[in-house]
């Protein structure tokens, strides 16, 4: 019953998450004045990027792969998966001629409400209280993935409202969201089975097993990326004012 709810949950954001980073794509575009067939290519190739990505990875977390490495010498997949993924992403969208002609012209509001849905991973509170995850995992993480969500509808709105700190909302939603990520995987790593398995002996964490490993397999690959956008755009802007 509770795997079902997790399913179900893995899968409603598996939609949710892939239609609000493609609707910013054609934000973008727009903006940027593409339209036809260059519009068409765009969107197609976003959305075959990301169901492709989603495929693969739900493979991947149905045959367990996503678990911690047994020993050092294992690869680590789930971390090749999140950071390579959520490079991959970067690249596309700030090192190529026409993702960076789209992503110049999403605002960082837009990219800070993309964090918004973050706070999704309350889940992982539910799941302590249920007695399945830990909860050296479920607080640092769940709370931060709210704070994480919080943080970017206050930058969104601060951005949107045209406000005189809405600069420093960015950057503090970038910095609450980055730390939670490194958070998440430490004490992630920490209390799963594995090679430094050194909390939550009695309740092993299940985040890496099927359908929670769509979080560090998929979910956080796609926001990682969108900070690591805002992260570069942010340095390319040289005042308060300088938010698009």
């Amino acid at each position: 019953m509770l795997s079902d709810f997790f399913l179900a949950y893995v899968h409603f954001f598996a939609v949710l998450l892939p239609v609000l980073a493609l609707a910013i794509i054609a934000l973008g575009a727009a903006r940027a004045r593409l339209e036809g067939a260059d519009l068409g290519w765009a969107l197609i190739l976003s959305a075959t990027i990301l169901g492709l990505w989603y495929a693969v990875a739900m493979r991947l977390s149905e045959a367990d792969v996503f678990n911690v490495p047994a020993t050092l010498m294992d690869p680590p997949v789930v971390l090749m998966f999140l950071f390579g993924g959520a490079g991959l992403l970067w690249a596309l969208a700030r090192l190529t001629e026409r993702g960076r002609l789209i992503s110049d012209q999403v605002d960082l509001g837009t990219l800070a409400a993309f964090q918004i849905p973050r706070a999704m991973g309350g889940v992982f509170l539910i799941g302590w209280a249920l007695g399945v995850i830990p909860w050296q995992f479920a607080l640092p993480a769940g709370l931060g993935d709210i704070w994480a969500g919080v943080a970017g509808y206050q930058a969104w709105r601060a951005v949107r409202a045209g406000a005189a700190d809405a600069r420093r909302k960015v950057v503090e939603a970038n910095v609450i969201g980055m730390a939670d990520f490194g958070v998440a995987v430490l004490t992630g790593i920490m209390t799963s089975e594995g090679f430094l398995h050194l909390m939550a002996h009695d309740t092993p964490n299940i985040i890496n097993l099927h359908p929670l490993a769509m979080f560090p397999g998929f979910f956080v690959p796609l926001f990682l990326a969108f900070h690591l956008v805002s992260l570069s755009k942010l340095r390319r802007s040289s005042s308060n004012t300088a938010l698009a």
